[in-house]
């Protein structure tokens, strides 16, 4: 199932979330199995099983990590438990980054890594803002890391709230 051709969305790594609810609520009305009641078990199976669907989608939709994820997946760029190797550099980073975090606050050490994370994405904006780009493999491939270099910026924040 192509959730960007289920919401009538672009396939794109964002979607505009103004429209994601309202989708989700005309889709519902279409094919959510409580309309269904008095049709045939084939037709109450396959409502069922579209409203899951959308379900997903809008799961998918409202989240930007989850969209960009979705994206990359749809495109064959990022595949199911992949072992992506990280950028050496990137990594240095963050052994030195935990480091230093043992002697920050929980606060401070959130706002640093709020502070890299808006640094990736500011070399990543004009990729996700020009979608001539979501074909290029560079622009991918960039778009690839990202994902990754922010999942990991995020197992690092979850740690620390734990």
């Amino acid at each position: 199932m192509n959730y960007f051709e289920l919401f009538g969305f672009p396939v794109a790594p964002v979607v505009d979330k103004t429209y994601v609810a309202k989708k989700y609520f005309q889709l519902q009305k279409s094919h959510h199995p409580d309309f269904f009641t008095q049709a045939t078990e084939a037709e109450k199976e396959a409502a069922l099983e579209q409203s899951a669907h959308i379900n997903k989608a809008f799961t998918v939709f409202k989240d930007h990590e989850k969209t960009l994820e979705y994206f990359l997946q749809f495109k064959g760029v990022v595949l199911a438990d992949e072992k992506y190797q990280l950028p050496p550099d990137f990594l240095m980073q963050m052994m030195e980054m935990n480091e230093d975090l043992l002697s920050k606050t929980p606060a401070a050490a959130a706002e640093e890594l709020a502070n890299i994370e808006t640094e990736l994405y500011s070399e990543v904006a004009p990729i996700l803002q020009d979608p001539s780009q979501y074909e290029s493999k560079g622009s991918l491939e960039k778009l690839k890391a990202y994902y990754y270099q922010k999942k990991y910026l995020k197992r690092i924040l979850d740690r620390l709230n734990d």
